[in-house]
């Protein structure tokens, strides 16, 4: 079972998913620093908040802090462009692979040449 187990976890793709998911994370802590101290400022500047998250509303004594949500829309999209540049640049950088010829069985050779004899004697 142990042995399974390192089989599986040593398989290419699982590992490609651990460092995809590891560098996620810390990707995400980047642009939420990005959007937390170089955006919102900028934001602030037109709002007259330096933080959005604290942008907020009540109706009838419920309270919606559509600021958070800004902020979260914001890393959205930055993340969503971001993986959209490199998605496109490997795209360019990568040959992309032709496929390959349908194989055709010595039999289908023989009887697409029948055919065509049979065709031309008509």
């Amino acid at each position: 079972m142990i042995k399974e187990f390192r089989d599986f976890i040593m398989r290419g793709n699982v590992l490609d998913l651990a460092v995809g998911v590891i560098i996620g994370g810390a990707f995400t802590a980047v642009v939420t620093s990005l959007t937390k101290n170089l955006i919102n400022p900028i934001i602030s500047m037109f709002v007259g908040k330096a933080d959005l998250s604290k942008l907020y509303f009540t109706i009838l004594n419920a309270k919606f802090t559509y600021g958070s949500f800004l902020n979260d829309v914001i890393n959205f999209l930055i993340t969503a462009f971001v993986v959209f540049i490199i998605v496109k640049t490997v795209n360019r950088i990568m040959p992309s692979k032709k496929p390959d010829a349908p194989v055709v069985s010595k039999e289908e050779l023989l009887l697409t040449q029948i055919r065509d004899l049979l065709r031309n004697s008509q």
